[in-house]
């Protein structure tokens, strides 16, 4: 048990930060959109839009990473 612990601790996983801070900003501008279709709600079918047109990019992007 006492190997595989020190296995798990070298590897870089735990150190691997390159993607965090989109992640972080792409949660964020989600979040402010959420509330300003909350707050505004002639903007909420705008926001709906966006969202679905990003969704089917992600979806085009996935195919076509996975070989499909």
């Amino acid at each position: 048990m006492k190997k595989f612990i020190t296995r798990f601790k070298k590897l870089r996983i735990w150190r691997d930060t390159k993607g965090q801070d989109l992640i972080e900003y792409a949660l964020m501008a989600g979040f402010v959109a959420i509330a300003a279709g909350a707050v505004m709600p002639s903007v909420s079918s705008r926001i709906s839009t966006i969202f679905s047109k990003v969704n089917s990019q992600l979806a085009a992007a996935a195919a076509q990473g996975s070989g499909s």
